[in-house]
């Protein structure tokens, strides 16, 4: 079971998902940073949304931190590189809110171009001002969408409908892709000339902030409105205010701003801006989505699986043949460092038979995971392994082949003159054990394993049995080893619990034995 920290509300339905995989859920809301660190001592899991500032001193505090999981999109107030370094999962809930996203977008757009709250606002003050509050009709005109994912290509849908003439900027997307949506793509200067409207659906970074800025409403025509419903800062507030004041645009629509919560902006004063405290993603359903996403989320992390939305883990989904293979690479590359005297400056991983037609980068992940989690004194997990592995001087390539030869799937590690294959084996997916140093074994994997390579001759599996006998160890199983080349045989067996270097030094006493290696598939963490 693992301690989950939940310090700002989601919907009810993501807590039971992780109450229900047996998780401890503690909910502590509205957190200062200083409060923020001492919360997080022994928690395993933090759920946030976008008022948590998850910095790179708070994550220093999280000794024991494995995952954090966003409720939302943006990642703006999670310090992503820094969670990588220390080996936290960053996972979100990408698909919770598009539609709401989109829907918000529409909404402000219409309240933008028709005046409705301020009319409405006139009408219960007792007003009744027709003439004032004239608008705009949307047919017709140039509809400039920044950024054409998820959320750009959903608000490009919508706009098609009310009979507008699309056009966008994305530098990560064709023509082609463009075309599809009715989209005709353009340079954001070229865009920003042309538009009666524009709307921004791009992540807030480094290069997004500023964005639409005052050189660049200076291209816009008079009639230009600003949509936003992304991130506050992408478009800068005081040109944005400056622009709508000197009749340089005609107008904005804001959900989200620089700092937040903002009630104070020389926005506010304008008639000609519409304001929303960002509503993107509140609607009951988009909560609802956004909670159970990031419980599944948590889960699926917090027991080591596959996690779809992980935004600081380079793997592809893991498909159904070669899932097996991930927890059995993780206990193969532990079972190697076992093996080997030390850590080898390039490891070699194969993937043979059927995982070989697949993509295995979580397996190599895995195994990575696996073999430095003993020699390191960084929590390893997939996020960090390669920087771990890197840092320990450690070179991990990996190969594919759907050629087989014995075992329908094998996966083998190479390094400093060892090699080490397991492969699964019935339906109960045991893993087992087939090639030892390129002796032919097939031993289930267990937590103790000894490996003893002797002189082909009589005698030596009944002096390796009373061996364990004399010291109380029971051998669970046992396998003689052979090798293509005929060198010293190998005894492979694994036994009940772990052996003693007393015990270890009373096998290599029989001048038959050349050596005796100790093994342990043994978790670290």
């Amino acid at each position: 079971m693992a301690t989950v920290l939940i310090t700002e509300e989601i919907a009810e339905a993501g807590l039971a998902t992780l109450r229900d995989a047996g998780h401890d859920v503690e909910v502590k809301l509205g957190l200062s940073s200083d409060e923020l660190c001492d919360a997080l001592v022994g928690v395993h899991g933090l759920v946030i949304r976008s008022a948590t500032q998850v910095t790179a001193e708070v994550l220093a505090k999280a000794d024991t931190l494995q995952v954090i999981g966003r409720a939302g999109v943006g990642l703006d107030n999670v310090d992503v590189a820094a969670a990588t370094a220390q080996g936290v999962m960053v996972v979100n809930a990408p698909q919770s809110n598009i539609v709401s996203a989109a829907e918000q977008t529409m909404a402000l757009l219409l309240a933008a171009a028709r005046n409705v709250p301020q009319a409405h606002a006139a009408l219960k003050e007792g007003r009744w001002e027709r003439s004032k509050w004239t608008g705009v009709e949307l047919v017709s005109k140039t509809f400039g969408i920044i950024g054409l994912g998820r959320i750009g290509a959903l608000v490009a849908e919508r706009a098609k409908a009310f009979g507008m003439h699309l056009v966008g900027y994305d530098p990560y997307i064709n023509a082609e892709r463009a075309a599809d949506l009715g989209v005709e793509l353009l340079e954001l200067d070229d865009l920003m000339s042309r538009a009666d409207f524009i709307t921004v659906h791009v992540a807030r970074t480094p290069e997004t902030i500023g964005l639409i800025n005052a050189q660049r409403l200076a291209l816009a025509k008079p009639t230009l409105r600003v949509i936003n419903v992304a991130r506050g800062g992408i478009v800068d507030e005081a040109d944005l205010a400056a622009a709508i004041s000197n009749g340089t645009i005609a107008g904005a629509g804001l959900d989200v701003f620089a700092a937040e919560p903002c009630t104070e902006s020389p926005l506010f004063s304008l008639d000609e801006v519409v304001v929303t405290p960002h509503l993107g993603a509140s609607t009951t359903e988009a909560q609802d989505k956004a909670g159970v996403t990031i419980g599944e989320q948590l889960v699926l992390a917090l027991a080591g699986d596959y996690v779809p939305h992980a935004v600081n883990i380079d793997a592809a989904e893991v498909n159904s043949v070669s899932k097996p293979f991930v927890p059995l690479a993780e206990t193969l590359g532990r079972l190697f460092a076992s093996l080997v005297d030390a850590l080898p400056e390039k490891v070699e991983v194969e993937f043979r038979g059927e995982i070989g037609g697949y993509d295995n980068r979580l397996a190599e992940l895995s195994f990575t995971k696996g073999l430095l989690a003993g020699v390191s004194d960084t929590p390893v997990s997939y996020v960090n392994a390669d920087d771990v592995a890197l840092a320990a001087g450690v070179e991990i390539h990996s190969s594919r082949t759907t050629s087989s030869n014995d075992f329908v799937n094998v996966i083998t590690a190479r390094g400093g003159g060892h090699a080490l294959g397991a492969t699964i084996v019935g339906l109960g997916e045991e893993p087992h054990l087939v090639n030892v140093d390129d002796h032919t074994v097939d031993v289930p994997v267990a937590d103790h394993l000894i490996v003893v390579r002797n002189d082909d001759s009589p005698g030596m599996i009944g002096y390796f049995g009373m061996t364990m006998g004399e010291t109380g160890i029971n051998i669970d199983d046992l396998h003689l080893g052979h090798a293509a080349n005929g060198e010293a045989a190998m005894i492979v067996a694994s036994v009940d619990h772990a052996v003693s270097d007393d015990v270890l030094d009373a096998l290599r006493a029989n001048p038959g034995v050349h050596s005796v290696v100790r093994l342990s598939g043994l978790a670290t963490s």
